[in-house]
C-alpha cells in the first residue's frame, strides 16, 4: 500500500467519508448492513436484537461531530493533520500519520475495530486489519471505498487464521504502531512481534461494576429504572465485553431496602431477556458451575442463610448479597449484587480482589461516590444503562483516541 494518495486528502474530507458511509450502514434496511447481520449472528452467537442494537449504536455515533471533537481534543485542531498550526505559548505543530498501523478485532466485540481504523485513516495512515470471519470490517470498508477512492488505497483488510501466521507476522512486525484487543495471553504473543521502537496499544481482559446509592433508592420508580439500566449492563452481549457489569454494590440504608431493590433487579433481568433475548437458551457450563456452587455454598451458611443464588435462564444468574470475600462471577449472563454501608466497602472490594475496570456506573453524584469509581481504577465513568453505549468521541481505555497513530512535529518560529 502507498499512503501518497491518501496523505494528499484534507483530513476534513477524510471525517466526511468515514461519517457518510457509516451514516448508511445507521440504516438496518442497508443491504450490506442486513448481509452483515446475518454473518455477525451466525459468528458471535447472538441473537439478532442484541446484534442490531450493537450495529445501532456503533455506526450511529461515527459522526463527522464525534470524529472533529475527539481530534481537536486530542490535537488541538483537525488543520493540525494537513499542514504546521500555530498554538498559544508552544510551537507551531503538525501532527503526521504514522506510516503503517495494524489493528487487531477481538473475538467477541462486535466491530471493535472500526472506530479505531476510523481515527487511523483520518491520520492518513495506512491500515491493515485483522478481519473475523463474519467479515464486518471488509464490507464497511468496501462503503469507505465507495465514498473515497484514495481510501481504499490505504486500507488493506484481511482475515488471518491466528495472530502467529507468517501473514500475520510480517504486518505486526512491519508495523509503527500495533493496537490489538484480545486475551492477556493473545496480547503477550502480538507483544513479542512488535518492533522495539513501535506503539504497541493493547486492549486486554477488562470487566466493569456498579454502584446504587441511597439517592438512587429514595423511591421505587428511581429504584426500579437504576435495576432495570444496571441489568441491561450487565447482560448485554451475554456479559462478555469489558463494559459488561458483573458486580454491582448496592447501599443498604436507602428509602428502598437492599432486598427490595434485589427484587427489581430479578424482575429487570427477566425483561432485559425478552428484549434482548440470549443467543444460547442455556446458561455456559462456566455459568451453572458458579450458580451451583453457590446454591451449595448459600445451603451451608447458618449465619447467612438467605443469601442465595438466583438463576433465571435464558435471562441469566443474578447473585444476591454473596460474601464480599469471595469475587465476583466474570462469567457469560451473571452479575452479583453486593450489599455495602459505604463507597469505602465497595472500594475494599474492588482492590482485595484486584478487579482491572473498564467501566463503573452510577447515577449519584455524590463526592464519595465519583471518588470511589475513580480510585476503583475505571477507565471510563458513565450513567447506569449507558456502559455499552459508549461515546466515540471519548478516549477508550484510557487512551486516546487518535493520539496513538500520529507523531508531533514541532517548528519554532
Amino acid at each position: 500500500m502507498s499512503a501518497r494518495e491518501i496523505r494528499e486528502l484534507p483530513a476534513a474530507r477524510i471525517v466526511a467519508a468515514v461519517a457518510d458511509a457509516a451514516a448508511r450502514w445507521a440504516d438496518a434496511d442497508f443491504p450490506p448492513r442486513v448481509r452483515a447481520t446475518a454473518a455477525v449472528v451466525e459468528r458471535t452467537g447472538y441473537s439478532e436484537p442484541v446484534v442490531e442494537y450493537a450495529l445501532d449504536r456503533l455506526f450511529g455515533s461515527l459522526t463527522a461531530r464525534t470524529l472533529r471533537a475527539a481530534i481537536a481534543g486530542e490535537l488541538g485542531s483537525l488543520d493540525s493533520l494537513d499542514g504546521f498550526v500555530t498554538r498559544d505559548g508552544r510551537p507551531d505543530v503538525f501532527f503526521r500519520g504514522l506510516d503503517e498501523v495494524t489493528i487487531v478485532s477481538s473475538q467477541t466485540t462486535i466491530g471493535v475495530a472500526i472506530p479505531p481504523l476510523a481515527y487511523a485513516l483520518c491520520a492518513k495512515s495506512n491500515v491493515v486489519v485483522k478481519d473475523r470471519s463474519d467479515h464486518l470490517v471488509a464490507s464497511f470498508a468496501a462503503s469507505l471505498a465507495q465514498e473515497r477512492a484514495q481510501i481504499a488505497g490505504a486500507l488493506r483488510v484481511e482475515a488471518w487464521e491466528t495472530h502467529d501466521d507468517l501473514g500475520a507476522l510480517q504486518r505486526i512486525s512491519a508495523s509503527d504502531a500495533v493496537l490489538a484487543f484480545g486475551s492477556n495471553q493473545a496480547l503477550r504473543a502480538i507483544r513479542a512481534h512488535v518492533r522495539p521502537d513501535a506503539r504497541f496499544i493493547p486492549f486486554g481482559n477488562r470487566t466493569s461494576a456498579g454502584y446504587v446509592g441511597r439517592e438512587t433508592l429514595s423511591n421505587e420508580s428511581r429504584a426500579r429504572a437504576a435495576a432495570g439500566a444496571a441489568m441491561r449492563d450487565a447482560m448485554l452481549y451475554d456479559g462478555e465485553g469489558c463494559l459488561s457489569l458483573h458486580a454491582l454494590f448496592v447501599e443498604r440504608d436507602g428509602a428502598v431496602s437492599f432486598e427490595r431493590f434485589a427484587e427489581f433487579a430479578r424482575e429487570a433481568l427477566a425483561a432485559v431477556a425478552v428484549e434482548f433475548p440470549a443467543g444460547r437458551s442455556e446458561l455456559a457450563p462456566q455459568t451453572i458451575s458458579v450458580r451451583d456452587a453457590e446454591r451449595f455454598r448459600a445451603s451451608q451458611r447458618v449465619e447467612r442463610p438467605g443469601a442465595v443464588a438466583v438463576a433465571n435462564p435464558p435471562g441469566g444468574l443474578l447473585l444476591i448479597d454473596p460474601p464480599l470475600e469471595q469475587p465476583p462471577p466474570l462469567v457469560p449472563r451473571a452479575a452479583a449484587l453486593y450489599g455495602v454501608d459505604a463507597p469505602a466497602q465497595a472500594l475494599a472490594f474492588l482492590q482485595r480482589h484486584a478487579l482491572p475496570l473498564e467501566g463503573f456506573a452510577t447515577d449519584d453524584e455524590r463526592a464519595d461516590v465519583l471518588e470511589l469509581a475513580v480510585a476503583s481504577g475505571a477507565s471510563q465513568i458513565a450513567p447506569l444503562g449507558t456502559l455499552q453505549s459508549p461515546n466515540l468521541a471519548g478516549e477508550h481505555g484510557g487512551v486516546g483516541r487518535i493520539l496513538p497513530f500520529v507523531r508531533a512535529i514541532t517548528k519554532i518560529r
